[in-house]
């Protein structure tokens, strides 16, 4: 993708978004084209792609360890110890809201048997089961401040059932630069993984949470309310 044309699409998204009281996020839509996931779930993309700029919003996490861990995995939101797993797992209540508020679960390896088999049926639906992609399943040994860190600079880029993908590149307090870096290099991961990579991209587009979105086109931006006159 053509930054120039990245980057001149998030001034006109600037232009047309609203100031709001809170950061919004810049989200990623990348529709896709002649690909049928029915027929052929092997085209199914889920990447956990780290990106050249951190997202600006800190990703929640919340760690199930042992004690080999527990001090270490303080750095994260929230730490569950084995003891408590049982508990965690008669609450259906408690742990569907975990799961939901929580944006990534890092395990303890030689946990992994008793966490799938406790938590699985409610975190492996939504996509939240500690993940080896995304270096969330450490040795009891680990060092967890470079995948926290590592994490705050991670999309995740998945496409289920449908045939688009959306992701989060940055917030609006990001500079130009440094969101169209992340947006180009979404594109170009998601591009490469695609049969007929660039055959097989509709649409790219780009919105801040509460705005309309902005087409990323090779020509330059294109405002959807425009495109609707055509």
């Amino acid at each position: 993708m053509n930054k120039k044309a990245i980057q001149d699409s998030i001034k006109k998204l600037r232009e047309i978004s609203k100031q709001r009281k809170f950061p919004q996020t810049l989200d990623v839509s990348i529709n896709l084209s002649k690909i049928d996931l029915k027929k052929n779930p092997n085209q199914k993309i889920d990447l956990f792609l780290q990106l050249p700029k951190e997202i600006g919003k800190k990703p929640k996490i919340c760690a199930f360890v042992g004690k080999e861990l527990e001090t270490k995995a303080k750095i994260f939101d929230k730490v569950i110890l084995s003891e408590e797993f049982e508990a965690l797992a008669k609450d259906k209540k408690a742990l569907k809201k975990l799961a939901r508020e929580y944006d990534y679960f890092v395990a303890q390896a030689n946990l992994m048997a008793d966490i799938g088999k406790k938590f699985g049926k409610v975190l492996a639906p939504i996509g939240k089961m500690p993940n080896p992609k995304a270096g969330c399943i450490v040795p009891p040994t680990a060092d967890l401040e470079p995948l926290a860190k590592r994490l705050a600079s991670t999309a995740r880029l998945q496409s289920r059932d449908q045939p688009s993908i959306k992701t989060v590149a940055g917030t609006e307090s990001m500079s130009d630069e440094d969101l169209t870096e992340n947006i180009n290099l979404i594109f170009n991961t998601i591009t490469h993984e695609l049969p007929q990579e660039k055959a097989n991209i509709k649409s790219l587009l780009i919105k801040f949470t509460m705005s309309k979105s902005v087409e990323v086109t090779e020509k330059g931006p294109k405002f959807k309310e425009e495109a609707k006159k055509e």
